[in-house]
């Protein structure tokens, strides 16, 4: 018996919703996601893989049941996009409360289960959300620059919050490089860019020597500053000198715009001489 066109059309379609529910029902039973969240998954894989033609690395170096604090750089408002699909354990990220409140998608942030964070200051109540999940062997994905590059420089001034919430729930840092991430300046851009991203993991990071001395000066600047010279080596600049973040680490609006401007200016000039 000989397929028809729209046969054989038919059939592929159905293999490949096959496999997707497939992968769907593995996914969940190995990694604490809930129905919705696997439908989630799956789609931003099949963004990721298709549209910003991602290479991902598998599953982090880590046993199942250990807790982390993913460390990763951040250039777009996608970028948890690719580490989640790579890893296929559920991360939770710390996000800024005010995408959180958003109407246009808070209930996607929320249906993830993100912790919401207070940008300026000390925020009790996210950090011990974060020490509950990490203790519990949960992932927690943290950008240490605060807020996304739109600059030249390979990353932005640090703040120690990771090195804080590791060393208090005892578990490892593991750095997570993202190159080739799209972004144009708004959270919706990256959708209508094409890309082509990698995603590399270090090796977790050891933090018995630092156990209990969250309170020593320059302890905790000290373990961020190794993590992120870690995610420089993964993006071959062993000769990045990372730097701190000081109090007023905050933007300014007209600041954020100057960055959105400089950064479609580039883009331009990237276009026009055929940069990739």
């Amino acid at each position: 018996m000989t397929l028809t066109t729209t046969q054989a059309i038919g059939f592929s379609l159905g293999a490949l919703a096959l496999g997707l529910l497939v992968v769907m029902i593995v996914n969940m039973a190995r990694s604490r996601m809930n129905p919705l969240q696997c439908v989630l998954w799956v789609l931003a894989w099949l963004i990721a893989k298709l549209w910003w033609r991602a290479q991902l690395p598998g599953p982090v170096p880590l046993p199942e049941n250990v807790g982390a604090i993913l460390v990763v750089n951040h250039r777009s408002s996608v970028d948890p996009f690719f580490v989640q699909t790579a890893t296929g354990r559920k991360v939770h990220w710390m996000v800024a409360r005010e995408y959180c409140e958003s109407a246009a998608f808070g209930w996607f942030l929320r249906a993830v289960e993100v912790i919401p964070v207070n940008r300026g200051g000390v925020d009790t109540q996210s950090t011990k959300a974060a020490l509950r999940l990490t203790a519990a062997g949960g992932l927690v994905g943290m950008f240490p620059e605060g807020r996304i590059n739109m600059t030249d420089e390979f990353m932005l001034p640090v703040r120690p919050g990771v090195a804080m919430i590791a060393l208090k729930s005892k578990v490892p840092l593991l750095p997570c490089y993202i190159e080739g991430s799209p972004y144009g300046g708004t959270a919706w851009s990256p959708f209508l860019m094409r890309a082509r991203v990698k995603v590399k993991y270090g090796d977790p990071i050891d933090i018995t020597e630092y156990l209990g001395r969250e309170h020593e000066e320059g302890v905790l600047e000290e373990l961020t500053l190794r993590a992120v010279k870690a995610l420089a080596e993964l993006a071959g600049k062993p000769d990045f000198e990372p730097k701190l973040a000081g109090k007023k680490w905050k933007p300014t609006q007209e600041e954020l715009d100057a960055d959105v401007a400089r950064l479609k200016e580039k883009q331009s000039r990237d276009e026009a001489s055929g940069a990739p």
